[in-house]
């Protein structure tokens, strides 16, 4: 099979990136530095070259700033007009998207990716414009300055000591199809700025002395340049994915080293760092957990878990990835990471013992191809100093198991003596070894195959009963089967801890993979940090706990409520770990006399929390594989816990968003309803009072009429915000009681009756005693409004209906009117605050009576609507629950 073939994986990958690209837009930005180095004359540029030929470009929006040479590019090019908005009483001019959309052409062009809209817009920001577009199938150009990327965001700030607001999520950038970078040095941006190319003079003087210093432009082109070779080298990566070439292309050096729990990997270590130094290349530091580390005595696990530690210390990418053959996994993570050498220790075995097995590094150095592969000594003093390491005794019981093994095949070779042949004899022993390896490990297993070949030779070979052997064909039986049964012993224990690794990680996989459906679905932080604590008992063994920060100390989320954990030491190694941002205790170099570890959970605002992990009572450590799962676990805690902060601050904003939009509602409805009256009460109290032209009789009546009735008016509105207000915050519990709906609504047309005149009212209610379990005030209230409303938006002479009837355990009240009724449209609006519908221009109101009304009904359980009558005009129905017969009082 060809190597360089891509796997069914590649390709199944492939297939589905493409796929997830079919019908999707294609977008370039340009990029660069700052204002002013050219991007959007480039796009312009770019654009009439695709004109010519022959595509069908449009520009969405393109600013020029005044720039003479960049409006001329425009010339030619067919633009889309763009959308007025007025925002705080400005008209301002933003993109037309539902436009863009409907004129669907093959290239758009919409400058300034990380612009803000204007509030009132579909989206808040331009890029989630474009992302629309890009999913309409449109391609898309457009422009962006290093600064408002994302990640970047921080970077900037430090550098330039500007804060900037408008940013673009990186996922965005790593999407784009196409980067072209937009260049200019420094000093000729600077002299473009003093001719005014970039600014206007005044504009231009401030922006050179803060912004635009030099060594600002000389960073972020720095930062340019390399983001561009990233995504260059991304690039060059997913092509060699997609074609499946294995083979490192030395375009940048990388170097990798390969270390264990040895003594001299500590220098190896050191080595590799001022290698990587020596080289300015980007390092990783990888060790392979293959089925011999459980057996490892516990000073050299404990040895391993500082070479990791020391490792991060040194700046590698510490990496431990598990497998049965170390030279296999430490070549294919080279070849993943692109690695162009790798740092290795010499053996420390005999010269002949290598030539009959090879070395992990002799096999190392002749199975890489295109890769570097340095051999370093080490201290040879302290290596040879060092005992060799004590082996960890087998359980008695795995030799009496092997024991066991062996004597039932003996007895069963005894029983069939006279049917089987020493041959056959011989492979039943074989078999009992492999019964046996499958249970026990490698010492055990070789005592099986040696204690089998002694059972054998003393029971069946004659002379019977003595280990002597008569003929010399014996001793090589005894041979072959002795090879035959350690090569068994040694498979089948090398299979089952290969079956008992893949197991393990199965396991971790499946916790991580439940743990993330897990959080995607918690409704809250302590349902998450719960989680986070499940998971890592379930994986470790071990209790957790989940600290976060609160107001002047780390609050609690999850975890055990007494115990070591929580104790003032404990919690203070944890508030250290949450301060500094680093891990603390057991097993670190910081505070190891901790009982716990203490992982802090860090995102893209810093360090806000740690997860606490308490050691086992036996003492034993983690090893750097459940290490590794455990920040894994912490790296996904952190990032839940963030977005689920992100979404409360989402939703506190959209609260904080809705009281404001309400507030501005509010006082542009409510300010001329409040004046209006005020004026009135104010112009005729002027006059009474004006001594200097005494009002006659009549005239003083209506003086004071008026000052009544807009009183009234007055008191109405105030009364329908406080009773909007008292509904809508939950504190206004109906006092229900029974109440005779006839008197209901009598009570409710003699407090309408001023505002009904001129129209007649007709009423219908049942001829038996209605009643309604309500409460008698608030339901009072929403009849009023609704005969209010009906009287509004009525001519004169035109009737009125009021009418009260039971349906089911409820009862239904109507008021109807014939007036323009209520479009289709607006059955539902009609109901909201400050809705005062498209034919109510010149009615008077404020637009808070329907939404007074469906409040009261919705406290009741019941409802409120609308709908138009035939022959005219509208209907208004208030549902509330609780309707009795008086008769059925006694039942």
């Amino acid at each position: 099979m060809d190597a360089t073939r891509p796997s069914p994986e590649q390709m199944l990958d492939r297939a589905r990136r493409e796929a997830a690209k079919a019908g999707r837009g294609r977008l370039k930005i340009f990029f660069g530095a700052t204002p002013g180095v050219g991007k959007t004359y480039a796009m312009l540029e770019a654009a009439r070259v695709q004109r010519a030929q022959g595509v069908d470009v449009v520009v969405g929006l393109v600013e020029t700033h005044g720039r003479a040479e960049t409006a001329r590019l425009l010339d030619g090019l067919e633009r889309l007009p763009p959308r007025s908005m007025v925002h705080r009483g400005i008209q301002m001019l933003e993109f037309d998207l539902d436009a863009a959309i409907a004129r669907c052409p093959e290239l758009l062009l919409v400058d300034e990716l990380a612009h803000t809209n204007v509030p009132g817009s579909r989206h808040a920001r331009r890029w989630q414009d474009i992302v629309e577009l890009l999913e309409s199938g449109v391609d898309v150009w457009s422009t962006l300055n290093v600064q408002h990327i994302e990640s970047l965001n921080d970077v900037v700030a430090g550098i330039t000591g500007v804060v900037v607001r408008e940013t673009v999520p990186d996922s965005l950038i790593e999407a784009a199809d196409e980067i072209e970078v937009v260049d200019l040095p420094p000093d000729e941006l600077l002299e473009r700025m003093r001719e005014g190319k970039v600014y206007l003079p005044a504009q231009a003087q401030q922006a050179a002395t803060n912004f635009f210093r030099k060594g600002n432009l000389i960073a972020l082109r720095e930062l340019v340049l390399r983001h561009a070779a990233e995504r260059v080298e991304a690039q060059a990566t997913e092509y060699k994915r997609e074609h499946g070439i294995d083979e490192t292309w030395r375009t940048q050096e990388r170097l990798l080293v390969a270390f264990d729990h040895s003594e001299g990997s500590a220098d190896l270590l050191r080595a590799g760092r001022r290698m990587a130094v020596a080289l300015r290349a980007p390092w990783t530091a990888l060790t392979v957990e293959d089925p011999r580390h459980a057996r490892l005595p516990e000073s050299d696990r404990e040895r391993l878990a500082a070479n990791v530690a020391l490792a991060q210390r040194l700046g590698a990418e510490a990496l431990v990835v598990r497998g049965d053959d170390v030279a296999v996994q430490v070549l294919a993570m080279a070849k993943e990471r692109g690695t162009t050498r790798i740092l290795v220790g010499r053996p420390r075995r005999p010269r002949w013992l290598s030539a009959i097995f090879p070395s992990r590094t002799e096999r190392i150095v002749r199975a890489s191809v295109g890769i570097d592969v340095l051999v370093t000594s080490g201290e040879r003093g302290a290596a040879a100093a060092r005992p060799p390491p004590p082996r960890i005794p087998a359980p008695a019981r795995e030799y009496a198991w092997a024991a066991l093994c062996v004597a039932v095949s003996t007895i069963l070779c005894l029983a069939t003596r006279d049917v089987f042949t020493l041959a056959d004899q011989a492979m039943i022993h074989l078999f009992g070894v492999f019964v046996a390896s499958s249970r026990i490990s490698r010492l055990p297993s070789l005592f099986a195959a040696v204690s089998s070949i002694v059972a054998l030779n003393f029971f069946f070979v004659p002379p019977q009963f003595t280990l002597a052997v008569s003929s010399t064909r014996y001793i090589v039986t005894f041979g072959v089967m002795l090879v035959v049964g350690v090569a068994v012993s040694r498979r089948t224990v090398r299979m089952r801890e290969d079956a008992d690794a893949a197991r393990e990680g199965e396991r971790r996989a499946a916790s991580l993979f439940a743990m993330s459906r897990d959080f995607s679905v918690a409704d809250s932080s302590r349902a998450i940090a719960r989680i986070a604590a499940e998971s890592v008992h379930a994986v470790t063994g071990r209790e957790a706990l989940v600290l976060v920060r609160g107001a002047d100390r780390l609050e609690r989320l999850a975890g055990p409520e007494h115990g070591v954990l929580v104790e003032p030491r404990e919690l203070a190694v944890a508030e250290h770990a949450a301060n500094v941002g680093r891990p603390a205790g057991r097993g670190t170099d910081t505070l190891p006399g901790a009982a716990a570890l203490y992982l802090p959970l860090a995102g893209m605002r810093g360090s806000f929390g740690v997860l606490g992990v308490a050691a086992l009572e036996g003492g034993a450590e983690l090893t750097p594989s459940q290490r590794q799962v455990l920040e894994a676990f912490v790296a996904q805690t952190a990032a839940a816990l963030e977005r689920m902060d992100l979404r409360e601050e989402a939703a506190r904003a959209s609260i904080a968003a809705e009281n404001e939009r309400t507030r501005s509602s509010l006082l542009s409805s409510v300010s001329h309803d409040l004046r209006t009256p005020l004026a009135a009460i104010r112009g005729a109290a002027e006059v009474l009072l004006d001594d200097s032209r005494p009002a006659q009789a009549r005239a003083r009546s209506e003086l004071l009429q008026a000052i009544r009735d807009e009183s009234d008016r007055l008191g109405r509105l105030v009364g329908n915000l406080l009773d909007l207000t008292r509904l809508d915050s939950g504190r206004a519990e109906p006092s229900r009681e029974w109440v005779p709906v006839e008197e209901l609504v009598e009570s409710a047309l003699s407090r309408a009756r001023p505002r009904l005149v001129g129209h007649p009212v007709a009423t219908r209610t049942p001829k038996e005693i209605l009643e309604a379990h309500v409460d008698p005030v608030l339901l009072e209230d929403a009849l009023v409004n609704l005969l209010e409303n009906a009287a509004r938006h009525t001519p004169a002479g035109t009737p009125i209906e009021v009418s009260a009837r039971r349906e089911a355990d409820a009862v239904l009240f109507e008021v109807g009117d014939r007036g323009r009724g209520v479009a289709p449209d607006e059955e539902l609006r009609v109901f909201e605050r400050f809705y005062r519908g498209s034919e109510a221009r010149g009615v008077e109101g404020s637009g808070l009576g329907l939404a007074v009304v469906q409040a009261i009904a919705r406290v009741h359980g019941g409802t409120a609507t609308v709908r138009a009558r035939a022959g005219g005009g509208a209907l208004f129905c208030v549902s509330v629950p609780g309707a009795r017969i008086a008769t059925e009082r006694a039942h």
